[in-house]
């Protein structure tokens, strides 16, 4: 196992290098002045002096080259360097911004995998019934709404319309912000933080509730399906044993999606972010790439692919413990 662990993690060090390594090229390919970002845009005329104090501030009259070197020198002492906008530290920037999308995500991927599963199971054991097609129908209607679409849809039904039409309190849910940011054991909500909580984690929960239910639906008919599920119902095993152990079959490809999924909703979830101004680690990216933010967008983009890279190896280890044949398997491919 130890053999197993180490090579994820020499794959995982040269991803997280070619990542940063192409954003950081990328960006001095594309068009515009990085000088005239810093001091805000615009049209109004910046004089010699300002622009050689910027450029040598942040090294820009220098080589490309030159300034990749320094960049990854410092990320080597833990230093993400600090923004082109407001001279904010951006380790600081990823610290503060980091937990409203990692709480987001947990509870969007805690949802998705309770109703997805559970919808899943019920469409496979109900297969051609009207909840098979109910699930079907729905989860076609998750996957073709757009998000920020759902956000401003529920927005209205669950916000504006109810707080129009004086309904109580409990059933006004905020539509945006992140309210009072007090939570128990760093994701549980207290007060009425719920209330701030529970609509952009059913918009962000939306579209991998589908893909789960599918997953699971699919999963759970080809493994009662198989040879020793049909002799065990044959021998009178009790149909909820059946399910029980087909379900568990199941799991492994559903373990594996939410497990890479949660990586990715930590730093996807810009759209979400934006709709209901909830103040993570996407939208803050999105403002960076669109104001050419380097910094910020070079230190995020690390560490959301370091995330990235630990959750999956967390869930190759995870595998390799709960079944060896899987480990024995990669082993062999690599």
């Amino acid at each position: 196992m130890g053999g197993y662990v180490l090579r994820r993690v020499l794959v995982a060090v040269p991803v997280a290098f070619a990542a940063v390594s192409l954003l950081f090229v990328l960006f001095f390919l594309l068009p515009g002045d990085p000088v005239r970002a810093i001091v805000g845009g615009g049209n109004r005329p910046i004089s010699e002096g300002q622009r050689a104090a910027i450029e040598a501030r942040y090294r820009l009259d220098e080589p490309w080259l030159v300034q990749y070197g320094a960049y990854w020198s410092r990320l080597a002492r833990g230093d993400l360097g600090e923004s082109f906008q407001d001279r904010s530290d951006v380790t600081q920037l990823v610290a503060r911004t980091a937990p409203a999308s990692l709480r987001l995500a947990f509870w969007a991927v805690l949802g998705e995998a309770v109703l997805g599963v559970a919808a899943g199971v019920v469409a496979a054991t109900r297969r051609h019934s009207w909840l098979d097609a109910l699930v079907t129908v729905t989860t076609t209607a998750a996957l073709a709404v757009p998000v920020f679409v759902l956000g401003y849809l529920l927005q209205y039904a669950l916000g504006v319309y109810p707080y129009q039409h004086g309904w109580p309190e409990w059933l006004q849910f905020p539509v945006q912000g992140i309210g009072p940011d007090r939570w128990a054991l760093g994701v549980v909500p207290l007060g009425d933080q719920w209330r701030y909580l529970v609509l952009p984690a059913v918009v962000l929960a939306t579209t991998s509730a589908a893909i789960i239910a599918r997953l699971t639906r699919a999963a759970v008919s080809e493994a009662l399906a198989a040879d020793h599920l049909r002799t065990a119902r044959a021998l009178g095993l009790p149909p909820r044993m059946v399910r029980a152990r087909a379900l568990r079959s199941a799991l492994v490809p559903v373990v594996t999606f939410l497990g890479v999924d949660f990586a990715a909703l930590v730093g996807s979830s810009v759209l979400t972010e934006t709709v209901f101004n909830w103040p993570g680690m996407g939208s803050t990216l999105a403002d960076a790439v669109g104001a050419r933010d380097v910094p910020i967008v070079l230190g995020m983009t690390l560490v959301l692919v370091v995330g990235y890279l630990v959750v999956s190896l967390a869930v190759d280890v995870a595998y390799g413990l709960l079944d060896p044949r899987i480990r024995v398997g990669r082993e062999r491919v690599a």
